[in-house]
């Protein structure tokens, strides 16, 4: 930590530890956050552009200026090619956007909150207990029951929240020294368990099966208006509620003890962070379905790149994680066209070789 992120602010705190340090991190750069912006709205340009059906993209570059901003530039797109724009295309690059978006901020924040760089919605049994809650409901919805698709977040929520508690509780029976290591082997054994419970909800339902498992696999290929309608509400209030606390984070990576001399309720603020990544992470996999190691890769990048400030991480993995997932759909639609490959499959071969190189960094960063 360098001595212009640390101000002695014993002065402020009478009668609390006199030498105490106050936390004080750089905040999010311009140049970062502009740069972050002009590769997402190049990445949304490519990802409608390019596809099966390949269109100019200055064309949908216009296109999509003369919707937005009400102007009547030339596009010289034919009545069919906007209708692929709008109808098909621009749908699914802004779920893409949503979900990616979701991930990587929860992934952060999950890792600022346990204060460790492996922390995933994944690896802590979270997107799995979203998947087993989105699964039985789909399954009750298939059995005649009558509720609403508007439900399919909440019960995905109630799930998550389910293995959050349990990935949370078997981690503490390891005690307070083995608290990381056991989190992340307490996440593992969560998952696995939901995983087959999933599998036996499955086999019980064959009916359903292929519908679930293309679900299972991460998919964007139904992606519609509708979806992006339903997923927008959640994401606009986890990513508000994260980044208006995103400080706390950076103060609670000093210690329980030192927030709390600081005036932070660590608890409190743990909770809050908790619930609103598990309530974000929860909607996301109900649209999309498991896509894994958004959370990790992107905003260990993320600090990498640009420091280990969370008011810096966090809005930049928002930005950098919606990048990436709209990369990644556009190859799973292109690489083998016109089949397309599930998108879980890509974000697990960037991913996978990605998270070893994270977990050989910390073991060899670690004292």
């Amino acid at each position: 930590m360098s001595r212009s992120n640390v101000v002695d602010d014993s002065a402020s705190l009478p009668g609390r530890l006199p030498d105490l340090p106050r936390f004080r991190p750089a905040g999010l750069r311009v140049t970062w956050f502009l740069g972050a912006l002009v590769v997402l709205v190049l990445v949304v340009v490519a990802g409608v552009a390019f596809g099966p059906v390949s269109l100019p993209p200055g064309a949908v570059a216009a296109e999509l200026v003369n919707r937005v901003f009400g102007t009547d530039l030339d596009t010289g797109l034919t009545s069919q090619q906007a209708a692929i724009v709008w109808k098909l295309r621009l749908p699914r690059v802004l779920l893409a956007l949503l979900v990616g978006a979701m991930l990587a901020l929860a992934g952060g924040c999950y890792q600022g909150v346990f204060r460790n760089p492996l922390a995933d919605p994944m690896l802590l049994g979270v997107a799995s207990g979203a998947g087993l809650g989105a699964t039985a409901f789909i399954v009750a919805r298939a059995h005649g029951l009558p509720l609403s698709t508007q439900l399919l977040p909440i019960a995905a929520f109630v799930g998550a929240l389910a293995a959050l508690g349990a990935t949370y509780l078997l981690g503490a029976a390891g005690g307070r020294r083995q608290g990381t290591v056991t989190l992340i082997l307490a996440g593992v054994a969560v998952s696995t368990f939901l995983t087959a419970v999933q599998t036996y909800v499955q086999q019980r339902n064959v009916d359903t099966i292929a519908s679930v498992y293309s679900w299972l696999l991460g998919r964007l290929t139904v992606a519609s208006w509708a979806e992006v309608r339903m997923l927008l509400p959640y994401v606009v209030f986890t990513a508000i509620l994260v980044l208006l606390r995103r400080r706390e984070l950076d103060v609670l990576s000093v210690g329980d003890t030192e927030a709390s001399a600081l005036g932070l309720h660590p608890k409190r603020s743990r909770l809050i962070l908790l619930l609103a990544a598990s309530l974000g992470t929860a909607a996301a996999v109900s649209v999309s379905g498991l896509i894994g190691f958004v959370g990790v890769v992107v905003p260990h990048i993320v600090r990498l790149l640009a420091g280990r400030s969370y008011r810096s991480i966090l809005p930049l993995s928002l930005l950098a994680g919606a990048s990436f997932l709209i990369l990644a759909d556009l190859i799973a639609r292109t690489v083998s066209a016109p089949a397309e490959l599930p998108i879980g499959v890509v974000t697990a071969f960037i991913g996978a070789p990605f998270f070893v190189l994270v977990m050989r960094t910390t073991k060899e960063s670690a004292p």
